[in-house]
């Protein structure tokens, strides 16, 4: 069946925060633009590396970190509204998925988006949330918890033995706080200095989840898109081979893997819990039961979604375009032994971690020589590259200067007037051409 994706439905890259250096983003970018569809974007200003993508109609610069619910749904609304058709919205953050879902009436007159119920995201997204609703229907999961104080950390950490896990309990609550989302306590002492640094933070101790470390596994993911029926119209399973941070962050390397096994256990989930939308799932295979159990379930795309592309050309942001746009998905599923590499972070992992847990310089190399998509680098894209590089370097040498460039509080929380979205044309659309950019220097969307 040929990919035909609807071009005159516009669509937009959505994210609430500050993470300008997202190859998620740029990926979903890139996908969607060589399909023939105009694609925009929100961005924290109009110099960050998915601002140079070719396939980027126009940006809308918004540092909207810290706004409130009334003041995001009324840029959000804006920028749709700007933007025209009914663009099709696609969340690259979970904080943005649940505003999507609690806002999804007010929304849905001016953009597409999946009709998901807040509660389900919430359910998902938070670690606690998702722990209980996978109690409840029987999805297997590590043992968990939320211990109130020191000594009760200490005490299921004697329980379950270091190394442990441990995560914010709503990962969106961290933003402005130092502190990694996941992290891995391999000692007292290490558990010890978490509990330190939680103790000056508004988020408080019970913030935070401890999970068992299943070290006799295998970490598998899964991306999948269910529509309104909760149906899993694109469903793709892989092994995550490295992360980072190693053994708990965002992937750097991973290879498709066809599981139907573990992809039935999902799609009964999605079922469940009547899901729709875009998902992006951790999962790991304990060797001492048998069991594939749920680590992590984020209602919005992954950053290394394009790892799974189809003999169709679909991957699941594809997928959520065609079937918001009332066009038939086709079914198909990813070669086999299909790669995607995120450059720097398994450069890290693979020379640190790794490398310290057995993996040497040459098998490191031989794993990433032959890899079918990167996170960053592109042939036919290479400015994102290009700027990413430059944006990095800027960052290691701040850190180096005492982090100059650390950032004193949110810029949209301190700001008396909340910003508003600032529209700039993107490389794809012809210079004096095009149809949306608006006059005056300010560019403003409204």
């Amino acid at each position: 069946m040929e990919l035909n994706l609807d071009s005159d439905v516009p669509a937009l890259i959505a994210k609430t925060g500050h993470y300008p250096l997202h190859h998620g983003g740029v990926g979903a970018i890139r996908s969607l633009g060589r399909a023939g569809v105009r694609v925009f974007a929100i961005t924290e200003d109009r110099h960050v590396p998915a601002a140079y993508s070719r396939w980027l109609s126009g940006m809308y610069a918004w540092p909207n970190d810290g706004l409130s619910a009334d003041a995001l749904l009324d840029g959000f609304i804006e920028i749709a509204a700007h933007i025209g058709d009914r663009p099709v919205v696609i969340p690259t953050d979970d904080r943005t998925a649940i505003f999507l879902a609690e806002h999804a009436q007010r929304l849905l007159p001016f953009c597409r988006i999946p009709d998901q119920a807040p509660e389900v995201a919430r359910a998902v997204a938070s670690k606690l949330g998702l722990a209980r609703t996978c109690a409840e229907v029987g999805v297997p999961t590590p043992r968990i918890a939320l211990p109130a104080d020191r000594s009760a950390a200490a005490g299921f950490c004697a329980e379950v033995g270091f190394p442990v896990v441990a995560k914010a309990s709503e990962p969106w609550n961290l933003v402005g706080t130092g502190l990694a989302s996941t992290s891995i306590l391999r000692n007292a002492n290490e558990l010890d200095s978490l509990w330190d640094r939680l103790s000056g933070q508004d988020i408080g101790c019970t913030g935070i989840l401890l999970q068992e470390f299943i070290s006799d596994g295998e970490d598998w993911i899964v991306h999948g898109y269910c529509n309104e029926s909760s149906e899993a119209l694109a469903a793709y399973s892989g092994v995550k081979i490295r992360s980072f941070p190693a053994f708990a962050g965002m992937t750097s390397l991973a290879r498709v893997r066809h599981n139907q096994c573990l992809l039935d256990q999902a799609q009964a989930l999605f079922k469940e819990l009547g899901y729709r939308g875009i998902m992006d799932m951790d999962w790991r295979l304990d060797r001492r039961d048998g069991l594939y159990k749920l680590l992590d379930f984020n209602p919005r795309v992954g950053a290394q979604f394009r790892l799974f592309v189809d003999e169709h050309d679909v991957d699941v942001v594809r997928a959520q375009h065609l079937d918001l746009s009332g066009r038939q998905v086709p079914s198909g599923h990813p070669a086999d032994g299909r790669s995607f590499l995120v450059e720097h972070m398994d450069l890290i992992a693979g020379l640190g971690r790794y490398r310290q847990a057995g993996l040497a310089p040459r098998d490191w190399y031989r794993s990433i020589r032959n890899v079918d998509e990167t996170g960053w680098w592109s042939a036919d894209d290479v400015l994102p590259a290009e700027v990413f590089a430059v944006r990095m370097a800027g960052r290691l040498a701040a850190r180096a200067g005492r982090r100059l460039w650390r950032r004193q509080g949110s810029p949209a929380a301190a700001s008396r007037v909340p910003p508003k979205p600032t529209f700039y044309p993107g490389r794809r659309e012809p210079r004096g051409k095009s149809l949306l950019r608006a006059r005056g220097p300010e560019r403003s969307a409204s």
